[in-house]
């Protein structure tokens, strides 16, 4: 098949949409198929991928408001048209709601092309969290309009299928992710990076991974720490990403310890050398990062759904709260600090649990559902 991906944001970037795409592109170049990318040019150094990345054609973007190195892209319809009258996919999968996602429906509807989209985050929840209340409503009419133009919506799992459809969004399917078992290991765990962090063999190490900003709820991670920090004054706290919050909550914070953007091997060796995962956010369609540290063999401290309601068993392979509860969140760090031994089995089972969700099955997946709307 020619299948031509239209997205916002793309490897090398650093989030779940990027990295859930790249790991589809490059399991449908595997299975042999032909893969072009639309997507915007990041900076004025951007250019197109080497001869084992897809085919990608950049286009004009826009800086996101408040999110530094995020873009949207632009193209008007009349020139995809051209593109795709010289040169028609097969099939079209629209990753995000942006301008660029919205230019490329009305194209395909002109050209009678199949279009399947996927619902990778959750933007109508966001206006709580930057007091966008009254606009909530508008986004949710854009991105039922959206979504109800394409043939089918893919979402990561059952109960944002259920959101979607109580928001009138029709066609939904739920198709999940995987995790790269082989990049994200215990094996990975360094006794160097705990030094450089303090942490000895008997030592913990807290850790979390993500965006800094509003909606994925960090403060509550900080505040779970303070509260853990109180039963054991050795602990330390590790804070992997970057974004609007960075240089607020560094200020603020001098005794945590923030180590920027780390991608790949890298990254996959901060996680293994830590010890519990907090993942606090209450926005998230799916989570990544909650795979990436159960494979990394970590005990996982989220909030009970999205990934951590399909993957952890409380207090088998991790821990998860009931959504929106602090308290409840909190309590349960503090819990899990002074249970030692407990740590050791949910590590391991976390990564037995990880080593059942790869990719490849999910490729295969995404290539019979691309299939079917051909």
């Amino acid at each position: 098949m020619h299948i031509c991906i239209i997205t916002e944001t793309y490897s090398p970037e650093v989030n779940g949409v990027a990295m859930t795409l790249t790991r589809l592109v490059t399991g449908l170049l595997e299975k042999k198929h032909r893969v072009s990318l639309i997507r915007p040019k990041q900076d004025k150094y951007d250019r197109p991928g080497c001869c084992h990345s897809p085919e990608e054609r950049l286009v004009i973007s826009l800086g996101i408001p408040g999110y530094p190195g995020l873009r949207m892209g632009f193209i008007s319809k009349w020139r995809l048209l051209r593109i795709w009258k010289d040169d028609r996919p097969e099939v079209i999968y629209v990753a995000t709601e942006g301008p660029l996602g919205h230019r490329a429906i009305a194209a395909a509807e002109t050209l009678k092309i199949p279009v399947i989209s996927g619902f990778h985050t959750n933007f109508h929840t966001y206006t709580a969290h930057y007091r966008l209340g009254l606009f909530k409503s508008l986004i949710v009419n854009y991105l039922r309009n959206f979504h109800n133009r394409t043939a089918l919506t893919l979402v990561p799992n059952r109960n944002l299928a259920k959101e979607l459809q109580a928001m009138g969004i029709h066609a939904v399917r739920i198709f999940s992710r995987g995790v790269d078992c082989t990049l994200f290991s215990p094996e990975r765990r360094c006794n160097r990076i705990r030094r450089d962090w303090g942490v000895d063999d008997t030592g913990t190490a807290l850790l979390y991974v993500g965006r800094l900003a509003h909606e994925k709820n960090i403060s509550l991670a900080i505040q779970t720490y303070r509260e853990m920090l109180s039963q054991n004054g050795s602990l330390k706290f590790i804070i992997i990403g970057d974004g609007p919050l960075y240089s607020e909550l560094r200020r603020k914070n001098p005794d945590i310890i923030f180590c920027g953007i780390h991608r790949g091997k890298t990254l996959a060796r901060y996680y293994a050398s830590a010890d519990i995962f907090l993942f606090p956010s209450e926005t998230e369609t799916f989570g990544n990062v909650t795979l990436e540290a159960m494979a990394s063999g970590l005990v996982v401290l989220a909030y009970d759904y999205a990934a951590a309601n399909m993957h952890i068993s409380n207090g088998i392979n991790g821990y998860a709260t009931p959504i929106g509860d602090s308290r409840a969140y909190i309590e349960a760090g503090v819990r899990l600090l002074a249970a030692k031994e407990e740590q050791d089995k949910i590590r391991l089972c976390a990564r037995q649990r990880a080593e059942s969700i790869d990719w490849p099955e999910h490729v295969t997946l995404f290539e019979s559902i691309l299939t079917a709307a051909i």
